[in-house]
Formats: structure tokens, C-alpha cells, sequence
């Protein structure tokens, strides 16, 4: 069968280009939700009321007509059902017809550009927030489902960004259509759950990603903390990705926590500790640093991380005498995930060696002696700090 997947603008029928028109009008099923089938209600077709790929497949596959058209709202190439309804397709003769996206039309109303506009969609998703706005000028938020527009907006004040501007838009395209612009605080009791686009505007943004962070902007306590030059080093071994899931086990300030944030803003970290007032201070620094991609659970490794989602990438700062049973809980749960562990005693590195062996390869073995100047007097001194050993390696 033809089947063509069409993007229906924003209404439906003053935004339909004429290629989807001609295929609409051809087709003899016409299959979507019923507001996108409403517009073209004709005797002569079948209408399938659907937006569920498994029952539009079943559909198609049972009947015998020659062409089908399945409408979904805005662009089918942007944040579109077509993602999984494709690959269960792929028999049949398939023909993409792209639509105006709710983001080309949002933006033309509102007169801005969307050539460096991060996109995040949090239709159905529990998506980071108030990270991608922090490291992006402009973000560009698909809401609907869990994440209304006060709930954006919440998270962006309770993560110190409530100076946020903020555009959201309703019913883009019929006319109730409702476009308003303010700040992040001046929307935190509207209620409307229903779908809706936002963009943010953050002229405070980072156009870059932070490394070896100063120690002394984070919060502190007698709690231990790794420091910048070997946080700096022991990140980089992990090769973080954009979206990677991240273990932090004995995240102690939280240090490592955040800078690991910064690399996987579409991602998460998971940071593990057994003390009280280290999962408290991680959870303070998370915030003072707008990362709320860190997710914090206070508890004894390896029992915290059994039911923690599968990490592609692990560091490990304190182990507290269990670091056997912590590497068999990662083998179990990715046998390829990559791990870093940072000693300072030669006893944690040789056990820390045998945990690779065991469950890997021989690591890469790295020591560094960092030295700070200190001003004394009228002399600026060298202060030597501790020398502590980076083990990294993927587990096998």
C-alpha cells in the first residue's frame, strides 16, 4: 500500500502545503486523532480515529485499499509519532511529507530566529530543564502530559533561574491561539496541562562547558571533595556523552556531579553517597549550579545502586571498603560500562587494579602531584597537595 505520513501544520487546513493536500484528497483512509481527521471529513473515504502506532499499523495491514494517509499535527519530521511508527511500516511503499513545525511557526510569530535554538521535548518525557537553559541563549520546550508550563517554570525558579524570560504559546493556529512572554516567576500558578510550545530566553547562558570548576565556588563542608586539576583529569577519562547516564559512587560535595552534568545535558547523573550530609550538600551544589539532570540517593554502596538506572559511565570517589561488591553491581548492570576510580592510598589502587582485572581489562594508571601558589609575606610559595592515583579502564 502508499502510505503517506503527513505533517498538518498547525490547524490543520490554513497551514497545509499543497503536496499534502493532493495526497490527502487521494488518499481512501485517512487515519489520525480526530481533531487532525475534522478538517477532511468526505463520504467517499474510511476514517480510522488513531494516534497509536501498533492499532494504525493493524489498520493498514488489514485493509486493501491502495493509499492511506496518516495526519499528525505540525512537522512529521520534529518530535512526530512517524519516530515509531516507521520502522513497523517499512513493507509498505512510505512517503514523508513534511509540515510547518509548531517551532517555524511559533518563532515567525514571535519574530525570532531558531538557528542555535536547543530543542527539548517534554510531551510524556521527564526531560532537564533548567541545565539546557543555562548552557543555551535559547531553548525551545514541547510541552504536554507530566510538564505544563507552571512546571517549567517552577523548576527554572527553584534552580535560581526565575529571571528567566519566557514566551509560551496555546492552540498555535485556530483562534483561541494565545502567545505571552514574561519571566519564569510571573507563570508559576497557570494551570494549563494541555500542549503547548515555550521558548526561553537566557542572556546569562554558558557558551561553554565548564572544567576544573574553582573549588571555592561550590559549597562546602568538612565533607571531602575532589579537587579541579584531578575532577578535570578524571572526567575527561570517562568520555561523557551528551545523553550519557552517569554514576558518581561517594559523590561526597558534589563536585564531580555537576561538571559530569555539564556533559550530558540530554542525559543524568546519579549521585551516590551514605552520608546524610553529603547527599545534602551534592543536592545544594546541584542547584547552585542550575544542573537538574542530578538525581541524588543517599544509601550504602553497592545496595543504593540496584535499583538505579543502568550508567554508561561510572565514577567511583569513596567505596568505603566495598569496592568489589560496587564493580560486580556495574558489571551486572552495563558489563561495558567505563569506570574511573581516583586513591590516594597505594592499597585502594592495587584493589581498585584487581576489581579491573576481575571485571575488565588492566586499567590506564595515571598519578598527578598538583602544587598551588601561595602568597606569603612578599614570596609566592608552591603548596603541594596530595598525589592520587586515576584508574580508568572499560569493564568487558
Amino acid at each position: 500500500m502508499k502510505v503517506y505520513i503527513i505533517g498538518t501544520g498547525m490547524e490543520g487546513e490554513k497551514t497545509l502545503t499543497k503536496e499534502a493536500e493532493k495526497a490527502i484528497n487521494e488518499a481512501q483512509l485517512l487515519i489520525g486523532a480526530e481533531r487532525m481527521l475534522k478538517p477532511f471529513i468526505k463520504n467517499e473515504k474510511e476514517y480510522f480515529y488513531s494516534y497509536d502506532p501498533v492499532e494504525i499499523k493493524d489498520k493498514i495491514n488489514s485493509c486493501n485499499y491502495k493509499s492511506a494517509a496518516v495526519l499528525m499535527s505540525g512537522d512529521c519530521s520534529f518530535f512526530s509519532g512517524s519516530k515509531k511508527l516507521l520502522p513497523i511500516l517499512e513493507q509498505h511503499d512510505i512517503t514523508l511529507i513534511a509540515g510547518i513545525s509548531s517551532v517555524s511557526y511559533f518563532c515567525s510569530r514571535l519574530g525570532i530566529t531558531y538557528e542555535k535554538m536547543k530543542f527539548v521535548t517534554l510531551h510524556g518525557r521527564d526531560s532537564n530543564i533548567a541545565i539546557n537553559v543555562k548552557m543555551n541563549e535559547r531553548c525551545f520546550f514541547l510541552l504536554g502530559g507530566n510538564y505544563g508550563i507552571a512546571d517549567v517554570c517552577k523548576r527554572l525558579c527553584s534552580y535560581g533561574m526565575s529571571g528567566t524570560t519566557v514566551h509560551f504559546g496555546t492552540d498555535l493556529g485556530y483562534q483561541n491561539e494565545k502567545i505571552v512572554t514574561g519571566k519564569a516567576s510571573d507563570f508559576t500558578g497557570i494551570s494549563d496541562r494541555g500542549l503547548a510550545v515555550m521558548i526561553t530566553e537566557n542572556t546569562d547562558y554558558l557558551n561553554f562547558t565548564p572544567t576544573a570548576v574553582n573549588d571555592e565556588l561550590f559549597q562546602r563542608s568538612e565533607i571531602p571533595m575532589t579537587k579541579a586539576e584531578v575532577r578535570c583529569i578524571a572526567i575527561s577519562k570517562l568520555e561523557i556523552g551528551t545523553d550519557s547516564v552517569v554514576w558518581d559512587i561517594g559523590c561526597g560535595t558534589g563536585s564531580v556531579s555537576v561538571e559530569a552534568a555539564y556533559k550530558c545535558p540530554d542525559g543524568k547523573v546519579i549521585s551516590f553517597d551514605k552520608k546524610t550530609q553529603a547527599a545534602a550538600l551534592t543536592a545544594e551544589n546541584a542547584k547552585l549550579f542550575n544542573c537538574d539532570n542530578i538525581k541524588v540517593i543517599e544509601g550504602e554502596c553497592p545496595e543504593a545502586l540496584e535499583s538505579a538506572e543502568t550508567p554508561d559511565k561510572v565514577f567511583i570517589g569513596g567505596s568505603s571498603g566495598n569496592m568489589e561488591r560496587i564493580f560486580q553491581t556495574i558489571h551486572s548492570k552495563n558489563p561495558h560500562a567505563d569506570v574511573v576510580v581516583t586513591a590516594v592510598s597505594l592499597e585502594t589502587l592495587h584493589e581498585s587494579v584487581n576489581c579491573f582485572e576481575r571485571h575488565g581489562k588492566y586499567p590506564e594508571i595515571v598519578q598527578i602531584a598538583v602544587s598551588r601558589t601561595k602568597k606569603i609575606a612578599s614570596h609566592t610559595m608552591l603548596q603541594g597537595m596530595n598525589p592520587v592515583f586515576i584508574i580508568s579502564g572499560r569493564l568487558i
